[in-house]
């Protein structure tokens, strides 16, 4: 082996060393770069992951706000429901405690009537005085301000929805035939609804 051989020349030396330092750092280079990258993508990962979480969230949020919103309304028509139950009691009580009073009066009226009938019959010796009178005025303008009215019956056809007939007669006339001939007893209607029939005697 020749002295040349045993010693290297220092300028491969050199080289040598050179390539190997930039190997070195360009390895270093490319773990740093992996790092970087690795660092980029997990935080990308969470900020992903963040943005999933909250868009869930927000979804859920809209649903728990869909199911109040369909309590609230379901709530609020319940009510609505009540409170229109409750005012058609009520009336229907007022009504009601209306009629009673209306047809606890009918009596009464009916006793007025009897008493001016016979007082304008022909040779009747009672009389129906001007203050009676008066009273039976006031009080049946009162009562019909309140919604009685008295049914119109005699002559006219006999109708079962309004007419109760006690007793049939023969007909003075064939136009009379089927009509009522005389009214016992006066129906009324309170605002329109029947609270008596009016008993009636039938031409037949």
């Amino acid at each position: 082996m020749s002295k040349k051989d045993k010693n290297t020349d220092p300028k491969i030396e050199g080289d040598q060393d050179a390539t190997s330092i930039a190997e070195e750092q360009n390895t270093e280079n490319q773990e740093e770069n992996a790092e970087k990258a690795s660092s980029k993508s997990k935080k990308r990962n969470k900020k992903q992951s963040k943005e999933e979480l909250l868009q869930e969230e927000m979804e859920e949020k809209d649903i728990q706000i869909a199911e109040l919103k369909d309590k609230y309304l379901r709530l609020m028509a319940e009510f609505e429901n009540n409170r229109k139950r409750t005012v058609k009691e009520k009336l229907d009580m007022m009504k009601s405690a209306a009629q009673d009073t209306m047809s606890a009066l009918l009596p009464v009226l009916d006793d007025f009537d009897r008493a001016k009938k016979n007082a304008e019959a022909e040779g009747s010796t009672e009389v129906f005085s001007e203050g009676v009178n008066l009273v039976y005025s006031k009080l049946y303008t009162i009562l019909n301000q309140r919604g009685l009215e008295p049914m119109e019956s005699t002559g006219l056809e006999f109708d079962p929805e309004f007419h109760e007939a006690i007793t049939e007669i023969p007909a003075p006339s064939e136009d009379m035939k089927g009509k009522i001939i005389d009214t016992v007893e006066k129906g009324y209607l309170l605002k329109e609804k029947i609270i008596r029939h009016a008993k009636v005697v039938v031409g037949k």
